[in-house]
């Protein structure tokens, strides 16, 4: 099981074509996982029904610009990390992110040869496959020219921002890695960093339960810039559910390896959501949102999970949040 994950989910092509199947027939997979039979299913099986994300061909095939230029006068030049899962999986979190840098005065940058950041086999342990990632990584950016390395994933940028002691015995790289991870910042961060907002929030008439993502809140420290991000729009009222920062149980690979602890994770995770009755559930790592989405699936909850940065561009869009 972790071979064929490995095989598969740190490479964006391998990925693709495995999911044109869901994109092709994604309502019968989502029936069979909620029927009867899917318990006659292999837990490992039913995990993989169960998390099952809604995709289309639209989304597998599509392409995010190589650069976009910042609206108005420029204030940076940053690099976007595209990502394995979120640019074939969420490339939706991509164009958002993309439109709220450009709307702030970022040049944006997504070059297209990058590949995996590293984080899937350094999480699991898999130093040498982790260090030839982080490797070509930092050379397709050093080429871009980018002031900032831009990061949507919570666990991309937590490996991201260890590329300094993951290369650190490489003479050859460590010099490179440390500057490289110095400039790695999550969306939230780099936002904040660029000072006063340009881009005017429209109202978003939401309830909106905010979760820590692991590797954003414990991993790199990042907690009150999402907040401040979203309290920042008008209209918006920001919960905090109890044990915000306790684990959903996505976890990298986790909840596909131990589907059991992991549904424990996120049943719990889900009945503290449910008892702040959200419109919008919003978190800031593609496994959370996945792991969580499936959860409330199960227990009959119809508030959507999505990205922060897809409400911060929905306020600039000045789109209703039930068309997010």
């Amino acid at each position: 099981m972790r071979a064929a994950l490995f095989g598969i989910l740190p490479h964006p092509g391998r990925l693709r074509v495995l999911l044109v199947p869901l994109a092709l027939v994604g309502g019968a997979v989502a029936a069979l996982g909620r029927s009867g039979l899917a318990r006659a299913l292999p837990g490992r099986i039913r995990s993989l029904l169960a998390l099952a994300p809604r995709v289309s061909l639209t989304s597998l095939f599509g392409q995010l610009p190589e650069r976009t230029p910042a609206v108005g006068p420029r204030r940076l030049r940053v690099g976007l990390l595209t990502g394995c899962v979120q640019r074939i999986v969420f490339p939706h979190v991509n164009r958002a992110t993309v439109n709220v840098l450009a709307h702030e005065g970022c040049d944006v940058l997504a070059p297209a040869d990058q590949g995996c950041c590293g984080a899937l086999p350094l999480h699991a342990g898999r130093l040498d496959d982790a260090r030839a990632c982080a490797r070509r990584l930092i050379a397709v950016f050093e080429a871009a020219g980018v002031e900032r390395v831009v990061v949507n994933a919570a666990g991309c940028g937590s490996a991201m921002k260890e590329y300094g002691e993951l290369l650190a015995e490489d003479p050859a790289w460590s010099g490179r890695a440390r500057a490289f991870a110095a400039r790695v910042r999550d969306v939230s961060e780099a936002i904040v960093d660029l000072g006063e907002p340009r881009a005017v929030r429209h109202p978003l008439g939401a309830r909106v339960a905010y979760h820590d993502a692991c590797h954003l809140a414990h991993g790199q420290g990042v907690r009150t810039a999402p907040r401040d991000l979203l309290r920042a729009i008008p209209g918006l009222e920001l919960l905090s559910p109890a044990e915000s920062d306790v684990c959903c149980g996505s976890a990298g690979i986790y909840n596909l390896v131990q589907p059991a602890p992991a549904a424990e994770l996120g049943e719990r995770k889900v009945r503290h959501l449910a008892a702040l009755t959200p419109d919008v559930v919003a978190t800031g790592n593609p496994g959370c949102i996945m792991q969580i989405a499936a959860a409330a699936g199960r227990a009959g909850q119809k508030w959507r999970v999505v990205h922060p940065i897809e409400l911060i561009d929905a306020s600039i869009r000045g789109k209703p949040a039930r068309q997010i």
